[in-house]
């Protein structure tokens, strides 16, 4: 029960990494008139889900929670998580929330190992991607890989639609209909990333790095990508 609680406060809206500063492209894709509605939304996420950094963000929290006590598949990792991103401000959103979700877990929950990782980051010069950094700290909490993973996957499609109910706008209830649409598509991207081998490891949403990369220079922002 403690680790579920302590999962809970971890992925919670009010846990201090900033999600709610970041729209993953979403922002753009709504100004392009890609996701206008419910529906739409639901299909763009669905698609970020299944494959997108939904799909590559599993993978790299499940290998970083099987390889967080091996120092050098550990290293490997970081340095991979660090190309997984197809443009600055999908690189800072994971970076920036990775940092910080380390920071605060080091704060309040203090461990030894983790003050040692933080070191070793430094020396490498290095910010966890926030996946490897959930990854590494759910493992050192003796979380299920399964919860792990579908909290994780949740917390995301939930800040997702966060976003779009602000920015299309949307109506919370809608918010909440998308949700629940959305569940069975996290439970299938959770059993997928539990079957598929890591070094299936990637994405195809071309579409969300094209939103992000513009997302740079529109001129009008609510979000920091």
């Amino acid at each position: 029960m403690n680790a579920l609680l302590r999962l809970m406060t971890w992925l919670s809206p009010a846990f201090p990494v900033g999600g709610f500063s970041y729209s993953h492209g979403l922002e753009r894709a709504v100004e392009a008139g890609l996701v206008s509605d419910r529906a739409s939304l639901i299909q763009w996420v669905e698609t970020v889900l299944r494959h997108g950094a939904g799909r590559s963000d599993a993978a790299l929290l499940l290998e970083a929670m099987r390889a967080h006590a091996d120092a050098d598949r550990l290293d490997r990792l970081v340095d991979l998580a660090d190309a997984m991103r197809g443009s600055a401000e999908l690189a800072l959103e994971s970076s920036a929330q990775g940092t910080a979700f380390v920071a605060t877990i080091a704060a309040a929950w203090p461990d030894p190992w983790l003050d040692q990782w933080r070191q070793r980051l430094k020396r490498m010069n290095r910010q966890p991607a926030y996946a490897v950094a959930v990854g590494v700290i759910a493992a050192r909490a003796e979380i299920a890989e399964v919860d792990a993973l579908l909290a994780t996957l949740q917390a995301f499609a939930a800040n997702l639609v966060s976003a779009a109910i602000r920015l299309v706008p949307l109506g919370q209830t809608d918010g909440q209909k998308a949700m629940a649409a959305l569940e069975p598509v996290i439970e299938q991207a959770v059993h997928l990333a539990l079957t598929r081998p890591f070094c299936d490891l990637g994405s195809a949403t071309a579409m969300v790095d094209w939103c992000s990369l513009t997302h740079e220079t529109q001129y009008t922002r609510l979000f920091r990508s």
